[in-house]
Parts: structure tokens; C-alpha cells; sequence
């Protein structure tokens, strides 16, 4: 029952009740009143009207006022989100279930996170000593998010916070759990953003839809702890920012081995950004400069690089899109994801050198139908490595292929079929290949 109509109707009918009477009386009084009496009674009567119509109105107010008291939650600002009593905040809850199957017919290892997600960077060689076939199943893309947003002087106050569950591998052999981990935390008011999400040089809305977590070899896939400046114009945005340094490192004097993350930078990445919104599609430029560093025992070096990228989505033939991103500079390393290249190499005179990269992705994703979609997507990473500061191991190009059939029976529910193809090659002329199978079922909240 809708308590608001049961109280405006009697309340409505009343007030029209008492308008046609007071109408009436005005044209009927100058032709029947033949006395002063007689229109004295007529404006008691409209008074006495008048008096009823406020103590109706009272009436409606407390019951409207009983009706919703003031500890009810109210919808929020946004589809889907709420006002908590007394609040002015909007918070939102989401995120999804997502389980996955994976046929590899290389492993990287019992147990490794490597069968679970594409690592094209980490691909076994085709002389080392790895299983064949191996049947992995897991939930760990599974994420929880929550956002807000409070309206202020300065425009809202948004927070959001998202985390999943790649965090510390589980035993398999007991319960299978697995440790959370962050993946987005961080606010913004107006244009000041401050706190962890996506890099300001990569673009998250230009990536291929795939059921592999890990992705494309070619993509830019970096969350990090930053402080960025967004400002509008007309048709897009651009955006300026300091964001956290690490040096990933390779070691010539070391067997060739990562000299891991060098906690002794100095500088913060400094990126800009420009995206563009046209009627041919959506557009993003963006450059990065980088100080690299290694301060250790036997070497202490550091050399700026930097990189550019360039991405767009072009809407085709009907709900069809072509997407792309490139990129290239001396300084990718750690930002093209999947553990492909290092930042830089220290060669054994202890000085740090950069190589020369650059990364690809096209992709085209089609719907056969409004629930039925595929994404082809190719993708290739090369590096141009400095002679006199190369490995054996060191990864020299690596490619990758996605395929993939997806349906969307239901709102929110999306099964799907992929079949991947990769390939790496070091510096030494090896070269390792991974052919994969993976279904997914996930299901958004």
C-alpha cells in the first residue's frame, strides 16, 4: 500500500470539497442573499471551510511525518546506492564472483600463480624441466568494492576501495584460501586525487575484454599509490601527476638475475595525460619521465627515461568496437605488466644502463547478438637490450593471442570460453611457447 497516496487523496478530496463550496457561495450570495444576516452566515461558513483546510494540512504532516521518520534510509546520489540516517553520504557496495578453469599444456609449476593468470614474461623455456597439461581451477579474481560520495563546497568528496584475492597464495591441499589485497584506495575532491588506482599513463578503458586476468603482453597494467590533478575542457580532460617510484632492476654481474625493487629512489614518476572525446571514438595520449636508480654495495648509477602511449576506442558496426594502445620509451619496464622487462640493467662495472621498448595491443570485440560478444585481441612487447649489459635469460620480444566467446544470458552474469596463445624468446635465442584453454563463470553484485 502506498501510504503517501492514502493520505493525499482524503486530504485532496476535501480541499476540492471545500473550493467548489466557497465558489458557489460567491456567485450564489449577490443573487439569494436579500439580507446583511444572510452574508454574514456565508463568510462564517467560508472561515469555518478555511479553518478546516489547516487542520487537515496538520493532520498530513504528522502523519507523514510517523510515516518516514528520520532514522530512514534513503537512496542515494547514484544508481544503486543508499544514505545511511542523519548522512548526507552516498555508499555504494559491488564487485563480483568469478570462478575460472585453465588447461595449460605448459606448466610453470605445481602450485604456481603462474597457471592461474597469463605471464608471458615468465614462460618456461623449451629446454627447461616443466610438467605438461595442467588443470587449474580458482576464484581468486573474485573482488569486493565499496565507494562513497558527500557533496561539499568544493564539489563531492568521492572515496573508493577495492580489493581481491591474489593476495599470499593458499594450500591447495586444505582449504584454498587465499590472502586479500588492495587494489584501489583512494579519494578525490574536485580535481585532487590522492591514494592508490591506476596509473595516470595507462588507460583501463582501452584494454581488451578477456577472461585472463593477466592480459595481453603489450598492455600498460599498473596500480600505484599517486597524487593527481584532473581538470576538464570542452570535449576531455587532462591530467597531471607524481606517482611512486620503484626500480626494477637486472644484474649482469649476478647470473642474470632481478635485483628486485630499490627502495632508494628519489624522484616520483611524473605523468601527463590528455584524453579526447570525439564523435570518431575516445582518444588518450600520455607521456611518463622516470628516475632510474641503483645505489647498492657495487654499483650507484641513475639515468632518466622516458615513454609515450597513445590509446583509443573507435566505435565500428553496431555495438562493435576497435581498440589499441601503443606505446614505447626507454622506461617501461615495470609498467608494461607481466614481468617482461626490467627498468634497466647494471653491467659489471657497475654502471646502469636502459633499454629501448615498446608494446602493442589491437583488438576488435563484436556481438553476434545483444548477450552474445568475442574479443579477438593481438598483442606483442619487444626490447632493443644494450649490448655489453645483456643476459642470457633476458627477455628480448614476447607475443600473445586471446580469443575468446562470451554470454550474458542474464544481467550481471557473464559465461565464457577463451583459448590463448603465447611465446617469448630471450636474448640467448631461446624461446618458450604456452597454449591455454580457460572458462569462467562470474557473476556481478
Amino acid at each position: 500500500m502506498n501510504v503517501e497516496k492514502s493520505i493525499t487523496r482524503p486530504f485532496k478530496a476535501k480541499v476540492l470539497s471545500v473550493a467548489i463550496t466557497a465558489s458557489l457561495a460567491g456567485f450564489i450570495a449577490p443573487a439569494s442573499a436579500d439580507t446583511a444576516s444572510d452574508l454574514e452566515a456565508l463568510k462564517v461558513q467560508i472561515a469555518a471551510l478555511q479553518n478546516s483546510i489547516a487542520a487537515l494540512e496538520q493532520k498530513q504532516a504528522e502523519t507523514a511525518k510517523a510515516v518516514a521518520p528520520a532514522n530512514t534510509v534513503t537512496a542515494g546520489t547514484s544508481p544503486g546506492s543508499f544514505k545511511l540516517p542523519g548522512s548526507n553520504t552516498s555508499v555504494k557496495f559491488g564487485g563480483y564472483v568469478k570462478a575460472d578453469l585453465l588447461y595449460s599444456d605448459t606448466s610453470a609449476g605445481t602450485g604456481s600463480t603462474l597457471d592461474q593468470l597469463l605471464v608471458p614474461g615468465s614462460i618456461p623455456l623449451s629446454d627447461d624441466n616443466t610438467e605438461d597439461g595442467q588443470i587449474t581451477l580458482h576464484a581468486r579474481q573474485t573482488r569486493l568494492n565499496f565507494a562513497t560520495s558527500t557533496p561539499t563546497a568544493w564539489g563531492d568528496l568521492k572515496t573508493f576501495v577495492e580489493a581481491d584475492f591474489f593476495g599470499a597464495s593458499g594450500n591447495e591441499a586444505v582449504s584454498n584460501s587465499n590472502g586479500l589485497r588492495t587494489r584501489h584506495a583512494f579519494g578525490s575532491l574536485g580535481g585532487l586525487l590522492a591514494g592508490q588506482t591506476w596509473s595516470t599513463f595507462m588507460d583501463a578503458g582501452s584494454l581488451p575484454e578477456t577472461l585472463d586476468f593477466g592480459g595481453p603482453v603489450g598492455e600498460l597494467f599498473i596500480r600505484q599509490t599517486q597524487v593527481r590533478w584532473t581538470e576538464g575542457f570542452d570535449g576531455g580532460s587532462w591530467a597531471i601527476a607524481a606517482e611512486s617510484p620503484e626500480s626494477f632492476l637486472t644484474t649482469a654481474n649476478a647470473g642474470g638475475g632481478t635485483n628486485g625493487l630499490t627502495d632508494d629512489d628519489k624522484v616520483p614518476d611524473l605523468v601527463a595525460r590528455v584524453d579526447f572525446n570525439t564523435s570518431a571514438g575516445r582518444f588518450a595520449l600520455a607521456a611518463m619521465a622516470r628516475n632510474i636508480r641503483v645505489d647498492t654495495a657495487t654499483a650507484a648509477d641513475d639515468q632518466w627515461g622516458g615513454a609515450l602511449a597513445a590509446y583509443g576506442v573507435v566505435p565500428t558496426v553496431g555495438k562493435d568496437t576497435f581498440q589499441f594502445s601503443l606505446t614505447a620509451g626507454n622506461a617501461l619496464g615495470r609498467y608494461m605488466g607481466q614481468a617482461v622487462f626490467s627498468d634497466g640493467t647494471v653491467d659489471t662495472s657497475g654502471e646502469l644502463k636502459l633499454s629501448d621498448q615498446w608494446g602493442a595491443i589491437l583488438a576488435y570485440r563484436h556481438f553476434w547478438t545483444d548477450n552474445l560478444r568475442s574479443t579477438l585481441a593481438l598483442s606483442t612487447a619487444r626490447a632493443s637490450n644494450p649490448s655489453g649489459a645483456t643476459t642470457a635469460n633476458m627477455n628480448e620480444s614476447a607475443d600473445t593471442a586471446h580469443l575468446n566467446l562470451l554470454w550474458s544470458p542474464v544481467a550481471s552474469t557473464t559465461f565464457g570460453l577463451e583459448l590463448i596463445h603465447a611465446r617469448r624468446e630471450t636474448e640467448d635465442g631461446r624461446n618458450g611457447d604456452l597454449n591455454r584453454v580457460q572458462t569462467s563463470a562470474q557473476y556481478n553484485f
